[in-house]
């Protein structure tokens, strides 16, 4: 797996721990995707008392935020080479910036008194936006940075797994402290101290993440590795970037589906949905959502190696089509099982009871259905984050522009688009069983709750999937044509590092039968 081993000419390949470490920008991203995501909605409405779909709704408001910003940031990083590099600076500004509003969003806007409600829903509005440029300062180098550390088709479906690893350690770290740190607050997570709390230990791992990314893409964040003109590469304005992407089909197609994976994860695991189902409707949250998540994340463990295994043989598309059917399969049994909840006392979820273990055959089902589907889809949910880096690199292929920033924007504001979404649809989903407020653990059940759930819990995520498999039958960037899009590119480059101009080597090469015999092994 090292970068000195026999290779073919023009190939980079990434050192390992290079492929361990850099994959950590992710998970240091995902500690403020469940930070704020999955909880900023809950902390409008029950810590400083906003609307409750005013908290909700904002949050996807703001992506028109992202449309004028997101483009300007990807610009920016297109046209940065400095002493520092294209992609760290980024990285460590942005998780700066995240830290700072959400300390001041978390810890200091409970402090407006309740009589300043204007000013709390200004600040509330203000610091989110302050968080979501830093938010995309560094989520988008999780896909543009890729596009450095390697373009060996053997290696880029490894970043899957080492970016699910890192994925694991910041949202799964966050997702195991927030049940235990809210026990010791009256209200949960409903509790202005439970923030308090949470947000420096998110802080803190998030920053420890970003630090190991950092020295994860250190060697490879030079200009040698920029596309095929490295230093020379032309810069590409920003009135041309919607053209690109136009005739970019494969990023339009990678963005539909990974918007469709992102979605069902991110209305699949929200709080207030999780709550709602191992609370509110089977009685026993506490007892149920730590061993679901673990379980969860056990039958994920094998199809972390399957998928990894299935692309490099296969291809990444092939890969993501194959296990997101799995995940909606199974889901077809966890909404069976959720439409025969409360016929009887046996259908329910039951783990332990008073005199120990207590399992019914309802659970058994429920946790075969839903851990190989949450296996299968929790696997999935970051494939097409390696995949922008195919298409970035088609785009080098087509155009001869190497613009890793803004096709790493680019797949951000979908990324936020559909996170921030989700945090809508489950509460106009909630707002429609007449409740004023999200419901959290504590909460009794209301009439028509179980409908809420299975809507969300199952047919959205399915719905997405649906789209997701649509939009990837017409995606090109099959395993076959990466090899080739990657000799061609690499021919190219090397062209022009010896006094070719971009454009004959733009012309000369176009196929793989056109080039040298070294670069067609």
């Amino acid at each position: 797996m090292g970068e000195q081993t026999a290779k073919a000419p023009g190939l980079n390949r990434a050192k390992t721990y290079q492929l361990v470490l850099f994959p950590l920008n992710n998970g240091a991203t995902n500690v403020y995707y469940v930070l704020v995501l999955s909880y900023i909605a809950t902390f409008g409405s029950k810590v400083l008392a906003l609307s409750m779909l005013f908290a909700s709704v904002m949050v996807t408001g703001m992506r028109l935020f992202d449309a004028i910003t997101d483009p300007i940031i990807g610009a920016l990083m297109d046209r940065t080479n400095g002493k520092f590099g294209k992609f760290r600076p980024f990285m460590v500004i942005g998780n700066l910036i995240m830290a700072a509003s959400i300390l001041a969003l978390y810890c200091l806007t409970p402090l407006i008194p309740a009589s300043a409600m204007a000013l709390r829903y200004v600040a509330f509005v203000a610091l989110y936006a302050v968080w979501v440029i830093g938010y995309t300062f560094q989520t988008s180098c999780t896909r543009s940075g890729q596009t450095v550390l390697t373009n060996d088709p053997k290696q880029r479906p490894l970043f899957t797994i080492f970016n699910t690893v890192g994925s694991l350690l910041g949202m799964g770290a966050m997702q195991f402290f927030a049940p235990i740190l809210a026990k010791n607050y009256e209200g949960g997570y409903a509790s202005a101290g439970f923030f308090r709390t949470l947000a420096p230990v998110g802080i803190v791992i998030s920053i420890l993440l970003t630090l190991l990314a950092v020295i994860g893409i250190w060697e490879k964040d030079q200009p040698k590795y920029f596309g095929i003109g490295g230093e020379k590469t032309e810069k590409v304005k920003v009135s041309e970037y919607i053209q690109i992407i136009k005739n970019n089909n494969p990023m339009q197609r990678l963005m539909v589906a990974g918007a469709g994976c992102k979605l069902a994860l991110s209305i699949a695991t929200n709080t207030t949905v999780l709550c709602m189902l191992y609370g509110c409707m089977m009685g026993n949250y506490d007892g149920l959502y730590l061993p679901m998540m673990v379980l969860g994340y056990v039958f994920s463990v094998p199809f972390f190696l399957l998928t990894v295994r299935t692309s490099q043989k296969q291809g990444q598309k092939a890969s993501l089509m194959k296990y997101v059917s799995v995940a909606f399969l199974c889901y077809i049994g966890v909404l069976v099982l959720l439409l025969l909840w409360g016929k009887s006392d046996a259908f329910t979820l039951s783990i332990m009871g008073e005199n120990g273990l207590s399992i019914n055959l309802y659970t058994i089902l429920f946790i075969a259905f839903f851990g190989i589907g949450y296996g299968a889809y929790y696997a999935t949910a970051d494939m097409p984050i390696p995949m922008v880096a195919d298409c970035s690199d088609y785009e080098t292929y087509r155009s001869g522009n190497y613009i890793p920033g803004i096709m790493g924007t680019l797949f951000s504001l979908v990324d936020k688009l559909v996170s921030s979404l989700s945090a809508t649809v489950v509460g106009v989903a909630v707002s429609f069983i007449g409740l004023e407020s999200l419901p959290t653990q504590y909460d009794p059940y209301t009439p028509g709750m179980n409908r809420v759930v299975i809507v969300l819990f199952c047919i959205i995520p399915m719905v997405a999937w649906a789209a997701t498999l649509i939009a990837m039958k017409g995606y090109s960037l099959t395993g076959e044509k990466m090899k080739e899009i990657q000799a061609v590119n690499a021919c190219r480059r090397d062209a022009v590092a010896n006094g070719m101009k971009l454009e004959d080597a733009m012309t000369k090469w176009q196929t793989l039968d056109q080039l040298p015999a070294e670069y067609r092994g």
